[in-house]
């Protein structure tokens, strides 16, 4: 048996087709075994893929020929003149060759499915970007191929239609009745003799477009001959009433000949320079930008052969070598054209008749086939792509049941829906009536998408991914931004309002397919982007540079199991001002004694917790052979360069029952509640005494399992507050009362910390209440006008409270002088409280506790020294802090807080 190898996950093109690899839809048979007598027969029934000339070359030619080269020419010449009309094209052809390198890098950087650019841009750009632009891109081409239609009935109504003025016909064949409402009938018979041609499928396209392929290159053949064995001839002008003032006798004559007057000097010098005038199509003044936006249409077919990615044999050779070769035929043939029109013909012949080429031609009927033939091939070419892009969008589920019936295909794989519904779209297009009316929108909507193709190999590139390494190598991310530029000077020039109104309409659907549509597996290129960003800037961020003036809380929250520990891990997330946050977790065992690492599978839980919880925070998980071991080894490997954690958070260690407050089906694999500890005491607190020791801010959490912070914040107004809710901080080492000192560094740290707490939004509205514990004998005053002046210079806005505590003291006292002998473990003294001490000073707390505080902040004395103690010390933070609700025991061991600027 053949051994499969997993590691390269990378779609080659010269491998199967995707659809190939692809399961079954619901309730279709799986694919046969290749060789048996179905799988024959399916392969009998698909279409033959195209090749490089029939689905690249020849879709791509006939797109970006189409109207301008037998209908605009003249008008681009006789309107911007000879060298404003090569400068345009220089132009076009300059934004267009940027954006076909880029289409050719992203082409051959693996295998090609269809939908042709938006492919290449979803893949590249994520979901949100491709599918905004997808739709865009959808609708550029549904409007080009209304476009076209407009173009080739403007054609026939020129040739066989009655004047509109009601002037006799100057031809036996204009019979056609002319007007707006004939002309959306003849539209519309156009637009179905398309859909038709398109419904049988990619193949009698591809059949068709070469035989309109074989008239349009025998007519040009006969345009370039013309030009020099057509003799000088005077031309009778078409007549337009609606735009010509002086058939109403009001205002100047317009002239009603003009003249082909062959290779003349003078006719050249009469048509170098610009003279824009008003449409007689439109009645509308044009300008550069306008001109530009007609004529830009002839160099937006660079994507048919894109569009038929899915219907072509290797995609990946053909898309890049049948595009450069159609953009370098097309680049030839207008400008010798532009040139030729220019030396022969006169400038009111350009500007007053848009179809002269048929009146100097050897043979007048060959331009209006070839001008027929062309703007069908390219209208149908249009709609072929566009039902192709809708197809590729409903496959992709973007837009969720919208789309769903565009995903129907015949057998022989056409999505004939698709091309349903994009002919529905054309037909409404079509009542615009006047090809120059949606000229300049099909043109900006064409150049959006050109900015998101070289925006698509700009990111590729500047991401400096590995898989990308495409085989066309002719491009740098100097060519993309170019293109970009290119692409938004221009659409900006040509109609500020539409481009403007286009990047809204794209930005609305990108936000709606990311909050709306599912989370794709085709890989954001946005990851890579940050990944880049984020390691340089981590390597910038230098710790040697770190002040206490910019300090911030970077937390690291162990977690046990996360069912029981949703208060906290949401309480924490509003204390790390946009600071570092990790979820830490330790699961015991050894990896020498596993299959393998059992974390792998837990972590995508993990993830999805924080996503379900709404938290800006990392994930941490190490396996240990102890809860103390692996604690250690997350505050040493956990964060990079500068962002590591600098402050421990802890549950407390206690009896209270864990509660489930993940009720989610989607979060099984945190398992069960159990009752059993795998962590004792003496480890509990060791865990502390080595974070001290390894200069980390050590907090303990108590009575945070049912924490609600809504429920927290919005205390009852029968209250004694009156529904006003309070933070309570107490300063000072309760379990040294020998010490009332409020400025030292673990002091400040708590202040801190509720000062940061009170700094989110959530808790502005939660007043601080700092406690300051006084001795009888001491100056109540004194002590706290001295703190008032701290907090003043500390910018700490806090109601101070003086609390005696004189009976208190007096308790610890009276216990003194039975442990004389004692030797008192550095550096606290914690060991030698009685539990009537502590049970006197808990007592205190929740009598100056009118109302309850939402939670409060305690000062955590070090460790002992004496390991054998650690029991004892747990016992008293246990004694001090019985029944308080929701306690922070933080004791803090770096500068955090500072008065200068």
């Amino acid at each position: 048996m053949t051994e499969r190898t997993p590691l390269l996950h990378y779609r080659l093109s010269t491998s199967v087709n995707e659809s190939e690899l692809r399961p079954p839809p619901a309730g279709q048979a799986p694919e046969q075994h290749p060789g048996s007598p179905r799988q024959r027969s399916n392969q009998q029934r698909q279409p033959k893929k195209l090749s490089i000339f029939f689905g690249v070359v020849i879709p791509t030619l006939l797109s970006m020929f189409s109207v301008v080269v037998f209908l605009r020419i003249g008008f681009v010449v006789g309107q911007s003149g000879l060298c404003q009309a090569i400068a345009m094209f220089v132009v076009a052809y300059f934004i267009i060759c940027m954006t076909v390198l880029s289409v050719c890098a992203i082409s051959t950087n693996g295998a090609l499915d269809a939908g042709g650019a938006y492919y290449m841009i979803s893949r590249a750009l994520g979901p949100e970007f491709g599918g905004s632009i997808g739709i865009m891109f959808f609708l550029a081409n549904v409007c080009g191929s209304a476009l076209y239609v407009l173009g080739l009935v403007e054609a026939i109504v020129d040739t066989f239609g009655v004047p509109e003025d009601g002037t006799v016909a100057t031809s036996p064949y204009q019979i056609l009745p002319s007007g707006y409402w004939w002309s959306l009938l003849y539209a519309t018979g156009v637009a179905l003799l398309c859909l038709l041609v398109c419904l049988v499928g990619a193949h009698i396209y591809a059949k068709a477009t070469f035989l309109i392929f074989l008239v349009v290159m025998f007519v040009l053949g006969t345009i370039f001959i013309s030009f020099f064995a057509v003799r000088p001839r005077t031309i009778l002008l078409p007549s337009s009433a609606a735009f010509n003032p002086s058939a109403n006798g009001t205002g100047p004559s317009f002239p009603t000949t003009a003249n082909f007057t062959g290779f003349k000097l003078d006719t050249l010098r009469g048509n170098l320079w610009a003279d824009y005038t008003v449409d007689y199509t439109t009645g509308t003044m044009m300008t550069f930008a306008t001109v530009f936006a007609v004529m830009f249409n002839g160099c937006t077919g660079i994507m048919a052969g894109s569009n038929m990615s899915g219907d072509l044999k290797n995609p990946s050779y053909a898309i890049p070598r049948g595009t450069i070769t159609a953009v370098i035929f097309t680049f030839i043939i207008y400008n010798l054209l532009m040139a030729l029109v220019a030396c022969s013909c006169d400038r009111v012949l350009l500007q007053r008749d848009y179809s002269f080429l048929r009146d100097i031609n050897i043979w007048n009927p060959f331009v209006t086939i070839g001008v027929y033939s062309s703007t069908l091939s390219a209208a149908m070419s249009n709609l072929i792509g566009a039902s192709r892009i809708l197809y590729a969008l409903a496959r992709d589920d973007l837009f969720g049941k919208v789309l769903s019936p565009a995903k129907k295909t015949s057998h022989s794989g056409n999505p004939w829906v698709s091309v349903l519904i994009s002919w529905f779209l054309v037909q409404l297009v079509l009542f615009s009536g006047k090809l120059n009316t949606i000229a300049s929108i099909v043109t900006i909507f064409f150049l959006l998408v050109y900015a998101a193709v070289d925006l698509a190999c700009l990111a590729l590139e500047w991401a400096s991914a590995p898989n990308f390494r495409p085989t066309f190598r002719y491009f740098t991310w100097h060519t993309c931004v170019l293109g970009i530029i290119g692409c938004a000077v221009m659409m900006f020039l040509i109609n500020a309002i539409y481009a403007s109104a286009s990047i809204a309409f794209m930005l609305l659907l990108l936000l709606l397919i990311h909050y709306l549509s599912p989370t794709s597996s085709w890989g954001y290129i946005s990851q890579a982007l940050i990944f880049h960003q984020v390691r340089k800037y981590l390597l910038m961020l230098d710790v040697r540079k770190d002040h206490v003036k910019f300090w911030r809380p970077q937390v690291l929250l162990m977690v046990s199991n996360p069912r029981s520990s949703i208060g906290l891990i949401t309480f924490i997330n509003d204390i790390k001002k946009s600071g570092l946050y990790v979820l830490g977790h330790v699961q015991l065992g050894d990896l020498n004694t596993l299959p393998s690492d059992p974390l792998q599978s837990q972590y995508d839980s993990w993830l999805s917790l924080v996503d379900q919880l709404n938290i800006k925070a990392f994930v941490n998980l190490t396996l240990a052979d102890s809860v103390r071991h692996g604690v250690q080894h997350l505050l040493f490997i956990s964060g990079l360069g500068g962002m590591r954690p600098n402050t421990l958070v802890l549950g407390f260690y206690d009896d209270c029952l864990p509660k489930d407050k993940l009720i989610d089906p989607s979060l099984q694999d945190f398992g069960e509640l159990g009752d059993g500890k795998v962590l004792g005491p003496q480890e509990y607190v060791a865990i502390i005494a080595d974070a001290m020791k390894m200069l980390k801010n050590v907090v303990l959490a108590r009575y945070f399992n049912n924490f609600d912070r809504a429920q927290a914040l919005s205390p009852p107004s029968s209250s004694p507050g009156k529904g006003a809710v309070y933070v309570d901080v107490w300063p000072v080492n309760l379990l040294r009362p020998d010490s009332c000192s409020y400025v030292d560094t673990c002091s400040l740290f708590l202040l801190q910390l509720a000062c940061i707490l009170n700094m989110v939004r959530a808790w502005r509205k939660a007043k601080l209440r700092l406690f300051l514990c006084v001795e009888g004998g001491r100056s109540v005053r004194g002590s706290e006008e001295k703190l008032g002046q701290l907090l003043k210079e500390l910018r700490i806005k806090a109601q101070i409270y003086t609390v005696p505590w004189d009976q208190q003291v007096a308790l610890h006292w009276q216990r003194q002088n039975d442990w004389d002998d004692y030797v008192n473990s550095f550096p606290s003294n914690a060991t030698r409280l009685s539990d009537d001490y502590l049970s006197a000073v808990n007592k205190l707390i929740l009598d100056q506790a009118r109302p309850p505080p939402a939670v409060r902040f305690l000062y955590l004395p070090r460790p002992p020294a004496d390991t054998r103690r650690y029991t004892a010390y747990l016992r008293q933070l246990e004694l001090l802090t019985q029944d308080l609700g929701p306690t922070l025991l933080i004791h803090g061991v770096t500068p955090v807080i500072t008065t200068d600027l």
